[in-house]
C-alpha cells in the first residue's frame, strides 16, 4: 500500500452555518495537507512507506516525534472529515444507538459526556468514541495522538472524532470551544459512525 491524501468528501461550504467555508478551506488544504506532507517526508525511504497506519500507530512509541505528530494529524483529520456531513445531526439508530444506550444510559447522557471530554481537553487535541473489546468508550488525546497509538491512555478503534484544536473553530467561534462543539453535533454523520462501529465489531476490535 501507499499513503495518499484523500479528497474532502464535500464542498468547503457544505457544513455552513455550523462550520464556515474559510475554516474548512484552511483546515483541510493547509493544516491537514501539511501533516500529510511532513508524514510522507518523515517515512521516506523506510519500510513505513508501505506499512499500514494502524501498524505504525501500534508501535508509535518506537518512532520519531515527526512520525507520531504528523502521522496522527494525517489520520485524525481523515476520520474527522468523514464523520461529518451536510445531512448530519440528530441521533444514531440501529445497533449503534442500542450500544450507546446500553453503555451510557441514553443518547443525551452520551452526548453530554462526549461534550465534556471535548471541552475539558486541555490545549489542543481530539475527543473520540472508540470500540474497545466490543465496548464503547469515550476518550480524549492531546495534540495529534489517537486511541490507536500504544501511548494512548484509552485505546481502541476510533469510530467518531472531534477536532478541538483552535484552528478547527477560531474563525467563527474565537475562544468559544463549547459553542463550536454544540454546533458540531448538527453535522455528525451517524450513518458513517454506524458503519465504523459495525466494521470495528467485524474486525474483533
Amino acid at each position: 500500500m501507499s499513503h495518499t491524501f484523500p479528497d474532502l468528501p464535500y464542498a468547503y461550504d457544505a457544513l455552513e452555518p455550523y462550520i464556515d467555508a474559510k475554516t474548512m478551506e484552511v483546515h483541510y488544504s493547509k493544516h491537514h495537507r501539511t501533516y500529510f506532507d511532513k508524514f510522507i517526508a518523515a517515512i521516506k525511504g523506510s519500510e513505513l512507506e508501505n506499512t499500514q497506519l494502524t501498524e505504525i500507530f501500534a508501535n508509535i512509541s518506537q518512532h520519531s516525534p515527526a512520525i507520531r505528530n504528523n502521522g496522527g494529524g494525517y489520520y485524525n483529520h481523515v476520520l474527522y472529515w468523514n464523520c461529518m456531513s451536510p445531512n448530519g445531526g440528530g441521533a444514531p439508530s440501529g445497533d449503534l444507538n442500542e450500544a450507546i444506550i446500553n453503555t451510557f444510559g441514553s443518547f443525551d447522557e452520551f452526548q453530554q459526556l462526549f461534550t465534556d471530554a471535548a471541552i475539558n481537553t486541555f490545549g489542543s487535541g481530539f475527543a473520540w468514541l472508540v470500540v474497545n473489546n466490543g465496548e464503547l468508550k469515550i476518550a480524549s488525546t492531546s495534540n495529534q495522538d489517537n486511541p490507536l497509538m500504544d501511548v494512548a491512555g484509552v485505546q481502541g478503534e476510533p469510530i467518531l472524532a472531534l477536532d478541538v484544536w483552535e484552528h478547527a473553530y477560531y474563525i467563527s467561534y474565537q475562544n468559544r470551544r463549547p459553542d463550536y462543539i454544540e454546533a458540531w453535533w448538527n453535522v455528525v454523520d451517524w450513518n458513517t459512525v454506524s458503519e465504523n462501529y459495525a466494521a470495528a465489531l467485524a474486525q474483533g476490535r
